[in-house]
């Protein structure tokens, strides 16, 4: 009997702490029916003096631009549909920009990311539509001839919220 009772304790504690963790990544991200990706190289270390600020009101991002070389976003043609294949492939063309942004989902909280670059190394960002938008909005305003770091004044202003993401739904022309 004692032993039947350290296992109904030791179920509810495990069912407790997964729920607790589930709930915390569904924050983060909606549901996918992307799939994760197999296997993911870690990111690369990048030199000590690009620094996140870490603050309660603004998201993770790094204030200088990476001194060595950045990592891979993920294969934009992994992903099923033209929407999340095309930012991905916006988002690998301006990885430098990227990795100066926060990103307004907390990822950085929730997952660990550092800057929004992170959400396009992994599968992040393609279940998560801040993440799009937000891509989405500091590529066009690279093209703009913007700076990183004009861009992440215009993104804590929350102007990536004005992106209409179904631009994107089909290809884009190429460039």
């Amino acid at each position: 009997m004692r032993f039947l009772n350290k296992a109904i304790i030791v179920a509810v504690l495990s069912v407790a702490a997964f729920a607790s963790f589930s709930a915390g990544t569904a924050r983060a991200q909606s549901s996918s029916s992307a799939p994760a990706p197999s296997s993911q190289a870690a990111p690369a270390k990048l030199s000590d003096s690009a620094a996140t600020v870490p603050n309660s009101k603004v998201p993770a991002y790094h204030v200088a631009a990476p001194t060595g070389p950045l990592p891979d976003t993920l294969d934009p043609k992994q992903f099923a549909d033209p929407e999340t294949q095309n930012i991905y492939a916006l988002a690998a063309k301006e990885k430098a920009v990227l990795y100066q942004q926060p990103c307004y989902c907390r990822c950085d909280k929730e997952v660990g990311h550092k800057s929004l670059l992170d959400c396009y190394v992994d599968d992040h960002a393609s279940h998560c539509v801040l993440c799009k938008k937000e891509a989405a909005f500091a590529y066009g305003e690279t093209q703009a001839g913007k700076t990183a770091e004009a861009i992440r004044k215009e993104i804590m202003d929350g102007k990536w919220k004005t992106v209409n993401l179904s631009d994107y739904d089909a290809p884009l022309p190429a460039k």
